[in-house]
């Protein structure tokens, strides 16, 4: 179906279709649609958790091969930042109230996907706890460090822009929550250290705060298999969502999941 006034193109999952369930809100990496990876959702299921995947603006139904194109990585996490809370808003009416727990929503995404729900965590969100995959909250080192990625293939942008979308310039209003990041360590898309920094950054913030640092975790492999070391997970595919299942559970307080 599609969801809010933007209507953005969204597959729902749902134990049994009749109770409030905890809800992850899933915002997928560059090239891909919402329905790939529908094993992660079955997961999700048999765990008692409900999910709502989102096409990213320009991919999946809402298809522009332009959007796909990392020069415009940042227009599509600028677009996404603007129709999260419309979504979250949509699965909470009509035919759907009742049904998504918005006392017990989290976030997360991979590659882009994961880039939007980091940054939209910095400010004033209802989610409980995030988990993002392969993906970047230090934009700067992502797109205007001499040797970034991008800046090797000489693709660059504003620094004030990489600044207002990248969650590590934004650290110090967010509210501390669970967070799980799961990174291959020879990534050639989205470095680790990309996320490796971020996370000791969120750790020290957590810290300043009286919060816990250990709520904030980071598990990598150094290599997957994946293609680009970033597409998925690759020969640790199964232990990454097995590992993510297990701590949006843990996170969600579900407990005698078979």
């Amino acid at each position: 179906m599609t969801l809010g006034r933007a209507k953005v193109p969204a597959m729902l999952s749902h134990p049994d279709w009749r109770t409030p369930r905890p809800t992850v809100l899933w915002m997928h990496g560059r090239t891909v649609s919402k329905e790939i990876d529908n094993g992660r959702f079955l997961r999700f299921v048999r765990a008692g958790i409900a999910s709502v995947s989102l096409d990213l603006p320009g991919h999946g139904e809402r298809l522009d091969a332009a959007m796909q194109h990392p020069s415009r990585t940042l227009d599509v996490i600028e677009q996404m930042l603007g129709e999260v809370d419309q979504v979250v808003a949509a699965i909470g009416l009509g035919e759907l109230a009742g049904l998504f727990d918005g006392g017990n929503l989290a976030i997360g995404g991979m590659s882009a996907g994961g880039m939007v729900a980091l940054r939209r965590l910095c400010d004033a969100h209802p989610f409980k706890c995030a988990a993002v995959e392969g993906t970047a909250g230090n934009l700067k080192m992502l797109y205007l460090d001499t040797d970034a990625p991008a800046e090797r293939v000489g693709l660059r942008h504003p620094a004030e822009r990489v600044a207002r979308l990248s969650a590590i310039e934004h650290r110090a209003s967010w509210r501390p929550i669970p967070i799980l990041a799961l990174h291959s360590e020879s990534d050639r898309v989205v470095p680790v250290g990309c996320i490796r920094t971020f996370v000791d950054a969120l750790r020290e913030h957590y810290v300043a705060v009286g919060a816990d640092a250990g709520l904030v975790e980071l598990t990598t492999w150094p290599q997957t298999g994946a293609p680009e070391e970033h597409n998925g997970f690759g020969k640790v595919g199964a232990e990454a969502k097995t590992r993510q299942v297990e701590f949006l559970t843990k996170a969600f307080g579900i407990e005698n999941v078979g």
